[in-house]
């Protein structure tokens, strides 16, 4: 069998997905056409959810250890800030780091894994075939061709995989442009800075190595019509217009616009290509959640692509992998949107919406919960099948001694029972831990998944014979 899975892009998406596959036994390789990582970090936030998806393959600590922490976020720029510390998570907080670094790190995880990684080489085409797909490359030597089970476009919103398996990217086009300067400032403002108002909206952000990301939208950035470069003294004179001080702002390392072009694949998964991150999902990039959407993508869909590969996946289970993201990305796009106009509400009735929606927050901490468990995708549920599911189906699991006994090649069972009745299901895609009953309120038994969200839970007292019934050997 071909156990071979070529995936298109190097960015934190691809090399997470090519982690995951090759810790579950599956030969990945990554063709990547930069030939050298791009040293500009258009992600810089690091969200909860994708912390316990790194903590689930233990390697979050280097991230812990160089990130800033910041203790909450934003939902469209309104002055009252979302409190993460109230998350139920074992990471109740945003991390600061470069994209670059995270990429970086996600490089040496792929790589200990055994993933093969080759830079300067573009995907051009591919065929389809019954049982495998033909995937065309050009590299630096010339046009050569690689075998493969399956095709995995992570190569951005402009992707070459999606557009060659003619894979639809419905949307709207871009109609606001944000910007954004890494820069030195020799007077930072106080942390968590942020100003709104008729002139328009500009945060700035701490970045490890002394750097500050200036970001923000003025009224004459809502426009389809590109001003050109952004230059340094266009940014220091759009700070000063809404701070009344450009920080001391020197020594730029990144100036850039960027749009909020909004658009979604119609299929996640077509035959044996399957797309993940932007090649995905393009939307202004609010509240940080672009990188850590793909990376939750790829953590979905590696263990579904490997079990199928391997033989240890149920019936349809790689179809699941657009049924359960698809529904996300809708909800992070209209989230996306939601907040660009609430950071574009310049005028008079706009200024009242947003005083309005600040003074919610800030009175109904359910409010805030919600809004932050939604940025960051602390409230993915996965459907269930079938009406009498436990309600802990499809949920996440956040415990961090659960996630890290997890493996991207098994299922694990945890066995709530006082007599550990479970212990016989174990086998080489099923391990079985123990805990106290009462853990998971009503729960017996809970089967969590290699991504973290809960497969099959039970509150009968005899687990063990509601789950062979269930699952029949």
């Amino acid at each position: 069998m071909n156990n071979h899975v070529v995936i298109a892009g190097a960015g934190p998406v691809g090399l997470w997905l090519a982690a995951e596959l090759q810790l579950a036994g599956i030969r990945a390789t990554v063709l990547e056409q930069r030939t050298e990582r791009d040293d500009r970090s258009r992600a810089l936030t690091v969200h909860p959810r994708t912390l316990e998806v790194l903590a689930s393959r233990r390697i979050q600590q280097p991230f812990l250890d160089e990130g800033v922490p910041l203790p909450g976020g934003h939902f469209g720029v309104l002055d009252s800030r979302l409190d993460f510390r109230r998350l139920d998570s074992a990471f109740p907080y945003t991390l600061a780091l470069p994209q670059a670094r995270t990429e970086e790190l996600l490089e040496a995880h792929a790589t200990r894994a055994g993933a093969r990684i080759r830079r300067g080489h573009r995907v051009t085409g591919f065929t389809g075939h019954p049982g495998s797909v033909t995937v065309t490359v050009e590299g630096p030597d010339g046009r050569y061709e690689l075998e493969a089970a399956y095709l995995v476009g992570c190569d951005g919103a402009r992707s070459a995989v999606r557009e060659a398996a003619g894979i639809d990217y419905p949307g709207t086009a871009s109609t606001v442009l944000g910007w954004l300067g890494d820069v030195v400032l020799d007077r930072p403002p106080a942390p968590g800075f942020s100003y709104f108002g008729p002139h328009g909206t500009l945060m700035a952000v701490p970045m490890p190595g002394g750097i500050h990301r200036l970001v923000g939208i003025t009224p004459a950035d809502i426009t389809t019509e590109w001003p050109g470069d952004l230059t340094l003294a266009e940014l220091r004179a759009k700070t000063i217009a809404m701070a009344g001080d450009d920080f001391g702002m020197r020594d730029p390392v990144w100036l850039s616009r960027y749009g909020n072009a909004t658009r979604l694949a119609a299929e996640y998964r077509k035959g044996r290509v399957l797309l993940a991150g932007d090649a995905a999902h393009q939307h202004f990039p609010a509240g940080g959640v672009g990188m850590n959407a793909g990376i939750q993508d790829a953590a979905n869909l590696g263990w579904k692509l490997a079990a199928t590969l391997r033989g240890w996946a149920p019936a349809g289970l790689l179809d699941t992998y657009h049924a359960e993201r698809h529904p996300v990305g809708v909800s992070l796009t209209e989230t996306s949107r939601a907040q660009v106009a609430l950071m574009t509400a310049f005028s008079p009735p706009g200024l009242s919406l947003r005083g309005l929606l600040s003074e919610l927050i800030t009175a109904l901490p359910d409010l805030n919960d919600r809004l932050a468990n939604r940025v960051s995708a602390l409230d993915v549920t996965y459907p269930s099948a079938g009406r009498d599911a436990h309600p802990l189906t499809g949920t996440r699991i956040g415990d961090p001694e659960l996630l890290a006994l997890s493996r991207a090649d098994a299922y694990l069972m945890v066995d709530l029972t006082a007599g550990a009745e479970l212990s016989a299901v174990a086998g080489p895609h099923l391990r079985v831990h123990h805990r106290d009953p009462g853990s998971f309120g009503d729960a017996t038994a809970i089967l969590i998944r290699p991504d973290g969200h809960v497969a099959w839970a039970t509150g009968d007292t005899d687990a063990a014979t509601r789950y062979a019934r269930e699952f029949p050997a």
